[in-house]
């Protein structure tokens, strides 16, 4: 037999045992599918409002380990984030990186109807006004999220309104 085919052979037979034998992990239950009701095709409007202001993709990712945000806004850049959920800890976490340099860390967890996850977001307030940033899904009774988010300047001694969206699912035009 020609060697390297044996030897590729050999190689084959062992990554397939070695494959078989550690399946990889469950990422499902109760703490995995807490942010599911996030996931979708979405319009975004702010919050009381009818002016659509951008498109969301939220897809479940990686055998249900991750939920991945693609913010697709219709003016401006757009940006994304990453979410997993850390079930030694019972602790969601999520990597927000946009137009501007630098990503954001979030970390959060369920509450009723949704999910609150806060990060300090260095220069959230303008260039050299950094604070903490609270923002809060809720999922509605009509199947849209509202992602309500908050800045405290004061480490969470005060907070005030952000920005408000509602995440409507996505209009698909008429065939």
């Amino acid at each position: 037999m020609n060697p390297l085919l044996s030897a590729l052979a050999l190689v084959t037979a062992q990554a397939s045992s070695a494959g078989a034998a550690a399946p990889p992990p469950e990422c499902s239950g109760a703490g995995f599918d807490a942010f599911d009701f996030w996931v979708g095709e979405w319009d975004v409007y702010p919050n009381g409002k009818d002016t659509l202001v951008a498109h969301s993709r939220i897809e479940k990712l990686y055998g249900g380990c991750a939920i991945r945000e693609s913010w697709m806004p219709l003016k401006g850049t757009g940006g994304g984030s990453l979410s997993n959920y850390e079930p030694e800890i019972g602790r969601w976490h999520q990597d927000w990186v946009g137009s501007a340099p630098g990503r954001v860390e979030f970390d959060g967890g369920q509450i009723e109807h949704g999910m609150v996850l806060t990060g300090w977001w260095p220069g959230v307030g303008g260039p050299g006004k950094d604070g903490l940033v609270r923002m809060t899904y809720t999922s509605n009774a009509d199947g849209s999220v509202r992602q309500h988010g908050e800045v405290s300047y004061d480490n969470g001694l005060t907070w005030q309104d952000n920005f408000d969206f509602i995440y409507r699912p996505h209009a698909k035009p008429a065939a």
